[in-house]
């Protein structure tokens, strides 16, 4: 009997519309019949190399349809994907490819050159799969995917899945080295993959999926890397509603070029990494506002971190048939777990929790609406096993109250108005102590950010004699604007003691292929400038 696996759902959306067009990406276009025969091809070459229920295997590449044919053919194994950071060093790529054990690897042949230098200290991994990508460099003890594939049968494996096999999400390692998320397939699917609904209620039997697929699809573009979170869950939000995928799969980040395969393929949602690709995007829209047919978007989604409300207003006067903006909050220990809603008068950002999601004080209890105490989120219910190979960050991270309820911690730190929204601070890992008070990096960020001519900011604390730290600020500026006017600015809405001591001007702001902040750079752009 199908069960609420990913495999298992994805084949019977699969049977239900096998002739819809299921992925996009470049100038690979398969219909969810030919997604489905390429993935089982895919699995009886893993599963000739040995690969079975439990094993993992890594995916080392940028978008393209091959990331997704190689992680569905692990799931009709049982076998968990390993997302991979292509842009890791070798040092970093072993640490993931190892600490997962992975018994295969796919991946670009320009990447699998990077791990070569230390190839001998993956003493588990049985079989590389190549992905050309016009790199001429040897992959020993290799073989080419497409050859593979031709020479693999298409039947389907006849195994019997479950909705407790393995769903393995590495984190980015921006706050450590990065460590392997343990989700159940079924929570995962309902808790960050829209249940089988993008619009609606989630579904309550597998076959529903292949119901809502007759009934008819979306077309979803998604412009995040699948190597992160957000690039996963909404490519599989998409394909296992029967929707159109269609997947950015350019060599980088380019905005002119997503809005012209957004329009050509008329993308009713898209998604985008905050600011980083937001802004971008609406410049463009802006300055040529007649170069691209964007009338069927009807949602933009946004994710990675938080999207600036200036940001957000010009997205949406920029695309007239624009009907909503999903700006939700949540992380790979806890799926989506809480929506935008409109800042306050601060201009801190506020967001409506699910009923399964709170801030709790430092005994796990949740805080009171209206209350000045400041908390972590958290989310109960459906959340991760723990962390894979890792007993001591899996009990700091998923801990039970005292009234037997088992939550997720996701590290940033909250406070919660009278409304009962949650108003977001910042990470505690990023927090700037000075002067015995704590000042939350996000929180002067978007003070910051809220002045027009700040184009991207990232703060962080260095060392004082004085203070213990201070706040200092590393922006980069889209139109002229001096320290003390910036400065200026921040008193306006932050207590005097949050406002930026220093405030440095640099080219660009440094973030991650997901957006997010890359702290350990602000910190030494910091310290280089004094």
């Amino acid at each position: 009997m199908p069960s609420f696996n990913l495999a298992d759902l994805f084949e019977l959306v699969a049977d239900a519309v096998p002739d819809r067009l299921a992925l996009v990406a470049g100038d690979v276009r398969l219909t969810f019949a030919e997604l489905d025969a390429r993935a089982d091809r895919v699995a009886a070459v893993l599963a000739e190399a040995g690969v079975g229920p439990g094993d993992r295997v890594s995916i080392l590449s940028p978008n393209r349809a091959e990331w997704l044919e190689t992680q569905l053919a692990a799931f009709k194994l049982r076998a968990a994907a390993v997302n991979v950071n292509y842009r890791y060093t070798a040092g970093e790529l072993v640490h993931v490819i190892g600490d997962s054990g992975s018994a295969a690897l796919v991946g670009e042949r320009s990447l699998l050159a990077r791990l070569q230098p230390v190839r001998d200290r993956l003493p588990e991994l049985r079989r590389v799969l190549v992905l050309e990508d016009g790199d001429d460099t040897p992959i020993p003890d290799s073989t080419d995917y497409e050859e593979a594939l031709a020479a693999a049968s298409p039947a389907r494996v006849p195994v019997e899945r479950s909705g407790d096999d393995l769903f393995l999400l590495y984190t980015g390692g921006t706050t450590g080295l990065p460590k392997g998320v343990m989700w159940r397939s079924e929570d995962i699917f309902f808790q960050a993959m829209g249940g089988g609904n993008m619009v609606g209620d989630p579904i309550e039997r597998p076959e529903q999926a292949a119901e809502n697929a007759k009934a008819g699809g979306l077309t979803i573009m998604c412009n995040a890397p699948l190597m992160h979170a957000a690039g996963i869950w909404v490519s599989w939000a998409a394909l296992l509603s029967g929707s159109k995928l269609v997947l950015w799969s350019g060599p980088s980040f380019s905005a002119d070029g997503i809005l012209e395969v957004a329009s050509r393929e008329g993308a009713q949602v898209m998604t985008v990494i905050a600011d980083v690709m937001a802004r971008p995007i609406v410049e463009l829209l802006e300055a040529r506002p007649d170069a691209y047919d964007l009338s069927a978007l009807l949602v933009v989604a946004t994710g990675g971190s938080v999207t600036t409300p200036g940001v957000k207003d010009r997205l949406r006067r920029a695309i007239p048939s624009l009907m909503m903006i999903l700006d939700p909050i949540g992380g790979s220990e806890t799926g989506t777990a809480a929506r935008s809603v409109d800042p306050g008068p601060d201009g801190v950002p506020r967001f409506a929790p699910q009923p399964d999601a709170a801030v709790l004080d430092d005994k796990l209890r949740r805080i009171e609406p209206g209350s000045d105490e400041i908390g972590v989120f958290a989310r109960s219910g459906r959340i991760p096993i723990g962390y894979w190979n890792d007993p001591a960050k899996t009990a700091a991270t998923f801990v039970t109250d005292a009234d037997g309820v088992r939550w997720a911690l996701q590290g940033d730190m909250m406070r919660v108005d009278a409304e009962g929204n949650m108003v977001l601070l910042g990470r505690g890992s990023t927090v700037v102590n000075t002067g015995g008070e704590k000042v939350y990096a996000e929180e002067v960020e978007t003070a910051l950010k809220s002045h027009p001519a700040v184009y991207d900011a990232l703060v962080v604390g260095v060392p004082d004699e004085l203070l213990g730290q201070r706040v200092t600020a590393v922006v980069s500026l889209s139109a002229e604007a001096g320290e003390e006017e910036l400065r200026e600015h921040c008193r306006g809405v932050l207590a005097g003691y949050k406002v930026p001591k220093r405030i440095h001007v640099v080219d660009e702001v440094h973030r991650t292929a997901s957006g997010k902040a890359d702290y350990r750079w602000a910190k030494e752009a910091a310290a280089e400038r004094g």
